[in-house]
């Protein structure tokens, strides 16, 4: 390994986790490299580049965060040779794989290559002329004063549902336990490749959530009695669309890759982080 980029929460202390992995990569002749921005503040030893240019050059991808830093590592690393490693700070975040306590073990793994490799599917569209990408949703939302989201849903350019609702999400198996889990749609493991679109509180008819493959051509239609609406990538505002606009969605596999170490499956991280329980009329163990 030759180089490892960070990536930075904007405001949560990192201090002790950017010096764990400068300590590492110190002994090992890695090259850090920071976005110059982020690292800034911290007047830390990382080299500072542009965010293009981290994700490019790195061989390693460390982000220092919650899940929102998650995803603009995993962005960075689109496309690119790097796995991404997320390291949680503060909050119980969903898709990191290590508390800060256990980051030297983990790099020590990825020394020995005692870890695996997960891919990713991200969703792109494009929007107001510029391409779009998600790793959790794309979703149209709608805006307060404006009208519910009236949309319909073709498949393979074929009508499929239409929904009346205060949004529709379109998810990876990633974005399975953010908004789309919010608003009723399944847990669905990463290794799944699939999307998911989910109405968040429907008033129509049929207000079940559907799945479809990841080689469906998808494509939400703004009906004429829709209101304007918000779209949001991986929950941010990136654009609105009206009446009579269509968005095509296509799902990428592989896109991104994060670092896995074996500590916990998908699903006991779903169990403890979502805080599933089981039915009251199910005995616990060891109960009769």
């Amino acid at each position: 390994m030759h180089s490892a980029g960070l990536v930075l929460h904007p405001r949560r202390d990192s201090a002790a986790a950017v010096q764990a992995v400068l300590g590492w990569a110190g002994n090992r002749g890695i090259e850090i490299l920071g976005i110059a921005d982020e690292i800034v503040r911290l007047d830390c030893a990382a080299i500072g580049v542009t965010a293009e240019e981290l994700g490019r050059r790195s061989d390693l991808v460390v982000s220092l965060g919650g899940d929102g830093t998650m995803l603009r590592a995993m962005r960075l690393a689109d496309g690119q040779r790097a796995p991404v490693l997320g390291v949680n700070l503060g909050k119980l975040g969903f898709l990191a794989e290590v508390d800060v306590p256990d980051l030297p073990g983990a790099l020590s793994a990825i020394d020995d290559h005692q870890f695996t490799v997960e891919p990713r599917l991200a969703v792109d569209a494009v929007l107001e002329g510029r391409k779009i990408t998600a790793f959790n949703d794309i979703a149209v939302v709608r805006v307060p004063g404006d009208g519910s989201a009236v949309v319909a849903v073709r498949v393979g350019g074929q009508p499929f549902v239409s929904y009346s609702a205060d949004a529709v999400v379109v998810a990876t198996p990633t974005g399975s336990t953010a908004y789309s889990f919010s608003a009723g749609g399944p847990i669905t493991s990463p290794s799944v490749e699939a999307l998911l679109v989910t109405p968040a509180a429907p008033h129509s008819a049929y207000s079940r959530g559907v799945v479809l493959s990841v080689r469906d051509e998808v494509t939400l239609e703004l009906l004429p009695t829709s209101g304007r609406l918000a779209v949001e990538v991986d929950g941010q505002v990136a654009g609105y669309v009206s009446p009579g606009d269509r968005l095509d969605l296509r799902a990428r596999p592989s896109a991104a890759r994060v670092v896995r170490l074996g500590m916990t499956t998908f699903y006991q991280r779903a169990r403890r982080k979502l805080r599933l329980t089981d039915s009251a009329e199910i005995p616990a163990d060891g109960e009769h």
